[in-house]
Formats: structure tokens, C-alpha cells, sequence
């Protein structure tokens, strides 16, 4: 790391130097400590920034003030131990500062019950802007600049992970945002402490699994994290998966096929890095800090779970039949005990759900326009999701009977379909040719779902071409409601 003479982004500059002056006025000697540092080493700059704060006593009456000078929000994260947050949307930025009081007598009891060492450090916010090196200025009791030198998460103290469990899981989102690699005396203790995790709350565990998701390599980490028995406490339902054997398409059991197929996905993506229009679909936020690159990572994860539940042994023939609904289901328990965004549980129930239909269209012979059409109309925008994430699954699939030439077909047509879901997505839309009022007076239909069924029939023929006006659409609703009579 270059020796650091500009301690303050200029962006934060004034922000921090406000908070400085407020500190001053109530002559308080306040401490900028851990990320925001940490960060200034790393040369590191984060969009919204997280900048924590530490003062022996009067946090919350600190940060309270402090949110009325700036007009920013405010709420008390801990009255117990005296935890306050401000957020403070300034120069197109989102600002969050937590305001603590020493956890401990001195500043050095409270970096050490921070969590690693390299979030340890602090210094005197009087002299952050101060001349010269903050290296010279930066009070570092545990060591923490000579891990950020050789890229090592390492505990400040061994009870750490007992102060708070969800520190088990941020080992990882560190080590994988920053390319670190976790110490092998902390890896033993996240081995040790790893049940402990079960007490931190869902929401909290979801916020870091996510920072996990979002980097390229996950599947590294995903797979340390299994071997350490984290990953089944915080998805007990692929417990399952482990050891069930899959017929003569597949070469591993159910649960190292869902590992494999991540490891294939992240492939994948990397393969298509240069596809802008693909990069831009993965990069799209579904719900705040999180991304769909994200959400195929953990649909991957979750798109086998029903097999278990689905097993059958018919005619020496091990099936599967049915998995991908049972899938959704769990899928919905899951998704609510993480509480995901609606629009994140709508995706990964379509991901679960129709995960099989790109391979069930590669296998037709004639992949017709109605087939693709209705493909694009149940997916709508996770038809490119599935599409990636059934590509990964194929590649993950290397049984005895799974053959070149299935392969290729495969690969060809799913690669035909990401190319169609983005010409579909640029091209305008059909007017609708006829409504629910033009059926009911023509045909002296009553309300009923019949009429939901004649528009989508109409909106199927008019979208492949087979009928172009109003006259050809009433023709065609007519021959629908005949068809009806006929099969009933």
C-alpha cells in the first residue's frame, strides 16, 4: 500500500468536517474507526458510504445532535449499549454514520471487540485532516495495516464470534469483496463456533450471504461454507440433497450437481463478460443492494431442492417427476424466512419452476413460434434468467447417456433464445386487437374465465402472426368458443 497523505475523500470532506466542528462546539474527542479507515487503505470507495464513530460516553445524544445540525434521519440502534444512526443523503450519495460509545474503558478495549483486525483501526477525528502521513496518525493496537499488507481476515480476539455470530458469515463477504483469505486459527473458530450462527436473525444473515452472491467466486466460498456446516443452517432444507443419486444422465447426487451447477453459472457469466447486454440484465437491482447476478446465483442453489421430495424408482428408473413445483414450494418458505422483495421471490419462483423448459423445448425436433411464445409469456423477465441458469444445469449434467449431440442441440438453442429474449425486448408491442367487452357482445358471453382464455389465445396467434386485425381476431375467438363446446 502508497504511504496516504489525503485522508479525506474530497466528496466526504465536508460531511465529515461538519461532524467534526459539531464534536468541537460539545467538547467531545470523537474517534473515526474501522471501514471507512480501512477503506482509505485499500484505496477503496464505496457509492454510499458506511462511517462509524466511537466517543467514550453519549452516542446516542451525540449522533442525535448530530443528525439535527446536518438535517439528516436519525434512529438509536442500541440503547444499551449506546449505538445511534444518521442518514444523510448528500452530493448524490446516501450517508450512513453509526455513532458508538466505547465498548470498553479505553479505545483500545473497544477495537478489541471489534470483529477483525483489519476493521480495527482508528484515529482521532481532530487530527484527520491533519499534515502528513495517516499512517503515522492512525492507532493500529492489533495489527490490522499488516493484515490489509498480506490479505488476511483474522479475529481481534477469540471471543469475537461469541459477541456476535453473524461476524462467522461476514469472515466470508470480507474475504470475497476484498480477495482476502481467511486466517487458519480464524477458519478453526468459525469450524468451533459455527452453531451459533442459528441465534442471529434471518434478515441480518441474508444481508451478508448476499454480499457472498454478488462477487465473482462464490462458489468457492459457498463450498468452504458447506464444508463447514454453515451453509445448512442457513438453508437446512438441502440437507436433503446430499447423497441422492440421480439416473445414468447425471454423474453426481443431487446436492454436488447443485454445487456444480454454480460453479458452471459463474463459469458462464465470465464466458459472456463481453456481452454487454447480458451484463447489463445480471447487473439490474431487483431490490436495494441487491442484484439479479446475485438472485441466478442463489436460484441455481435452490432449482433441484424438490427432488428429494419427488423421488421415485419406477422400472429400474430413478424419476424425478413433479420436482420442479415441489421446488417452488420450499422455494416460498425459504424466500420468506430470508423476507425477500416480492419481485426477488417472484424470480426465484419462476427460476424453480420452469428451470426444465428450455431443455424440454431443445429436445422438440420443430421449435415452433407458438412453443417460444409461450416460453417468453410464463417467464416474461426471467426468461433470460432460466435460460442462463439451464445452460449451467446442462453443463453440470455429464451421465453416461448424456450425449455430444443432445449438448450441442441444447447449447444451440438456448443460445437462439437468449438472442430472441433481447430482439422481444426492443420490439413494440401488439396493440390488442379485441377486449373482454367486443367478446361479450358478439358472442353473448356471461363473465367468466373463459373470456381471460380467448384473449390469450388471441394475443398468442396475433404475436406469431397468424391473424393481423379485429375481423381475423373474431373469426379466431369464434373457432376457440366452438372448440370448447366441442371438448366439454
Amino acid at each position: 500500500m502508497k504511504s496516504l497523505n489525503l485522508p479525506a475523500r474530497l466528496k466526504d470532506r465536508s460531511l465529515i468536517e461538519a461532524i467534526l466542528k459539531i464534536a468541537r462546539k460539545r467538547r467531545v474527542k470523537l474517534y473515526l474507526v474501522g471501514g471507512y479507515l480501512r477503506d482509505i487503505f485499500l484505496g477503496r470507495e464505496k457509492d454510499n458510504p458506511d462511517i462509524d464513530f466511537c466517543l467514550k460516553r453519549g452516542a446516542i445524544n451525540f449522533g442525535r445532535e448530530v443528525a439535527r445540525q446536518i438535517k439528516g434521519g436519525f434512529v438509536i440502534l442500541d440503547k444499551t449499549h449506546g449505538c445511534g444512526r444518521v442518514v444523510k443523503r448528500m452530493n448524490n450519495k446516501i450517508y450512513t454514520l453509526d455513532f458508538t460509545d466505547f465498548r470498553g474503558k479505553t479505545l483500545e478495549d473497544d477495537l478489541l471487540h471489534r470483529d477483525f483486525t483489519i476493521n480495527a483501526l482508528s484515529i482521532e477525528l481532530e487530527k484527520f485532516f491533519a499534515a502528513g502521513s495517516i499512517e503515522d496518525l492512525t492507532i493500529d493496537p492489533y495489527k490490522g495495516r499488516e493484515d490489509l499488507k498480506l490479505k488476511v481476515v483474522r479475529l481481534v480476539n477469540k471471543k469475537a464470534f461469541d459477541e456476535d455470530p453473524l461476524r462467522l458469515l461476514r469472515a466470508f463477504s470480507l474475504a470475497i469483496i476484498f480477495g482476502f483469505k481467511i486466517d487458519k486459527e480464524t477458519l478453526k473458530a468459525i469450524k468451533l463456533k459455527a452453531k451459533g450462527l442459528s441465534e442471529v436473525s434471518y434478515e441480518r444473515i441474508r444481508d451478508e450471504l448476499f454480499k457472498i452472491l454478488e462477487r465473482p467466486g462464490s462458489f468457492v466460498y459457498l463450498q468452504q461454507l458447506d464444508k463447514l456446516k454453515i451453509l445448512k443452517i442457513i438453508i437446512p432444507e438441502i440437507e436433503v440433497m446430499r447423497g441422492v443419486k440421480q439416473g445414468p444422465y447425471h454423474h453426481l447426487d443431487v446436492w454436488q450437481h447443485t454445487l456444480e451447477t454454480i460453479r458452471q453459472l459463474e463459469l458462464l457469466i465470465t464466458e459472456l463478460k463481453n456481452n454487454r447486454e447480458v451484463q447489463d440484465y445480471l447487473d439490474e437491482i431487483i431490490s436495494p443492494a441487491r442484484s439479479r447476478r446475485a438472485l441466478i446465483k442463489l436460484g441455481a442453489l435452490l432449482h433441484d431442492i424438490g427432488k428429494p421430495a419427488a423421488l421415485r424408482h419406477e422400472d429400474g428408473k430413478t424419476k424425478f417427476h413433479g420436482h420442479e413445483r415441489i421446488g417452488t414450494d420450499i422455494t416460498k418458505d425459504i424466500v420468506e424466512r430470508l423476507k425477500l422483495s416480492n419481485d426477488e421471490t417472484d424470480s426465484l419462483e419462476k427460476m424453480v419452476l420452469w428451470h426444465l423448459r428450455p431443455g424440454y423445448l431443445a429436445d422438440n425436433q420443430d421449435l415452433t413460434p407458438r412453443a417460444i411464445f409461450r416460453y417468453f409469456r410464463d417467464t416474461q423477465k426471467e426468461g433470460l434468467s432460466i435460460l442462463l441458469l439451464s445452460l449451467a444445469d446442462q453443463r453440470a449434467t455429464k451421465g453416461p447417456l448424456t450425449t455430444r449431440q443432445s449438448r450441442v442441440r441444447h447449447e444451440k438453442v438456448v443460445s437462439g433464445l437468449i438472442k430472441e429474449y433481447f430482439r422481444r425486448k426492443k420490439e413494440k408491442k401488439f396493440p390488442r386487437l379485441i377486449g373482454g367487452d367486443d367478446l361479450l357482445k358478439k358472442f353473448k358471453l356471461e363473465p367468466s374465465p373463459l373470456i381471460g382464455k380467448i384473449l390469450r389465445e388471441i394475443e398468442e396467434l396475433q404475436a406469431i402472426g397468424k391473424i393481423r386485425n379485429k375481423k381475423e381476431a373474431l373469426d379466431a375467438a369464434r373457432k376457440f368458443i366452438a372448440n370448447q363446446h366441442r371438448s366439454k
